[in-house]
């Protein structure tokens, strides 16, 4: 059981933060827009990177800057495309409310997700790096009970925040709201896309 909620705390950890893949989530949980499956491909793709980096695949990313490399240039480029384009959703009031009303066709949402998810590095330092570091101090089932305490944590962050964004609905219903939302999602994209810029 410790060894579940090391696993859980240390995922939570890790993933409870202003990032760009949670501020995307939010805002489709505040339109009600294909809530379930991105929050389930959020989750599961965490927990497939976290079972990957317990299984031992930590070791290969961390050995291979060059894979490194080019997933952060991906991770910049969409994030500055995506900060650009939620600063222009702010400033035009027009397509705003067009955003508002007509909500993202499925296999885009489903793109953009897992633009977010896979395209930025610290998502692969996080869970296959960081977590599978960690879950080397734990054998056997305990190693097993750790992986699936951080995998839970992603589960109920996930679901937690797209159907959480509900309570905000109030708030919501004045398009002024959504303008203050995406220009916040626009400055941490941009944020992201620096840092990760820097990075290199």
């Amino acid at each position: 059981m410790t060894a579940f909620l090391n696993g859980f705390a240390i995922g939570a950890s890790l993933i409870i933060a202003i990032g760009a893949q949670n501020a995307f989530i939010l805002r489709q949980g505040l339109l009600k827009s294909h809530v379930f499956i991105l929050c389930f491909i959020c989750a599961l793709a965490d927990a497939v990177l976290i079972a990957a980096g317990v299984a031992g695949l930590g070791t290969i990313v961390s050995s291979n800057p060059t894979l490194l490399f080019w997933v952060t240039i991906g991770g910049v480029l969409f994030l500055t495309a995506y900060s650009i384009k939620a600063f222009r959703r702010a400033l035009t009031p027009d397509a705003m409310a067009e955003s508002i009303e007509v909500a993202m066709p499925l296999g885009k949402a489903i793109a953009a997700c897992l633009a977010f998810t896979l395209l930025n590095p610290h998502v692969y330092l996080d869970t296959v790096v960081l977590v599978g570091s960690i879950s080397a101090r734990f054998v056997g089932a305990d190693r097993m009970a750790f992986a699936i305490g951080a995998m839970s944590a992603s589960f109920v962050w996930f679901f937690s925040l797209g159907y959480g964004a509900r309570l905000l609905l109030p708030l919501f219903r004045k398009a002024r709201a959504w303008q203050v939302l995406d220009i916040i999602i626009g400055f941490v994209m941009a944020a992201l896309a620096i840092s990760l810029a820097l990075s290199l």
